[in-house]
């Protein structure tokens, strides 16, 4: 795989090309995900409800995000990293806004960042394009707005809410976005934005119609098996089981005795 870059992303769409995105929060997922050829490693806020057991995402800090960052990027040499902007990092003001997507690109080394957030977010968005550093926008289901939108639920399932996040798309593309996720809205809703925008479209729970698709790694990877899963979600691996069994295996192993063997001896 080439060293994959936001124009590259961008002539994907141009050429028809389906553009794949995964999370990461760590160097060894992040290597195992680039290996396999995925173009986009995004270091999602996320990370502070599927590891750190957060009930969202809004407790997440910069240094947070910035050491997920690094830590992506040190097991990623040729995937695009993307990683989030969290809660209050580009709210309060421009200037933060600025600083903060500097330190992801300093500090935790990403070659874009992501902010939620459509028409409201295009002042920062634009900002931080004039920085020179690529800008994902989010928009439909923006997890930082939960309170707001009285949980994770599907939006623009009305023509009114419908009409709100096609404008939404409109004002990121036009504040600089390279490209656009679109979470949790009607697959003939992503349709229409996806053929009315330039830049590319990345669905998560969007339908089949995006430019692209994204999902966060624990959940393909099953690793809460007792989580209950959102519609969207597909599960291709079941590795919390295979964690827990091999767990169970080493705790018989010690107490009977058999582990540690004469070969694992020095």
């Amino acid at each position: 795989m080439k060293n994959i870059t936001a124009p590259m992303i961008l002539e994907m769409k141009q050429s028809g090309d389906k553009i794949t995105m995964l999370t990461a929060y760590s160097s060894p997922m992040a290597r195992l995900v680039e290996e396999a050829g995925v173009q986009l490693i995004l270091v999602g806020d996320s990370v502070g409800m599927v590891e750190a057991g957060y009930e969202t995402t809004l407790p997440v800090t910069m240094d947070e995000m910035v050491y997920h960052t690094r830590s992506v990027r040190n097991g990623s040499s040729k995937a695009l990293v993307v990683a989030d902007m969290p809660f209050m990092s580009y709210q309060e003001s421009l200037s933060e806004a600025r600083r903060n997507a500097g330190r992801l690109i300093k500090e935790g080394r990403a070659g874009a960042v992501k902010i939620e957030g459509g028409l409201k977010a295009s002042g920062a968005i634009r900002a931080i394009s004039d920085m020179d550093v690529p800008i994902m926008a989010h928009i439909g289901l923006t997890p930082q707005s939960v309170h707001r939108m009285g949980g994770y639920k599907v939006q623009g399932r009305g023509k009114e809410d419908a009409e709100i996040i096609m404008e939404d798309a409109r004002a990121v593309q036009e504040a600089g976005a390279f490209a656009v996720v679109l979470e949790a809205i009607p697959a003939m809703l992503a349709r229409m934005i996806t053929q009315e925008l330039s830049i590319p479209t990345i669905g998560i729970g969007a339908g089949p119609y995006c430019d692209g698709q994204v999902l966060v790694l624990n959940d393909m990877l099953g690793l809460e098996p007792d989580k209950k899963q959102l519609k969207f979600v597909k599960q291709y691996a079941n590795i919390g089981k295979a964690v827990k069994d091999a767990a169970s295996e080493f705790k018989k192993e010690v107490e009977s005795g058999h582990f540690p063997g004469k070969e694992h001896c020095y």
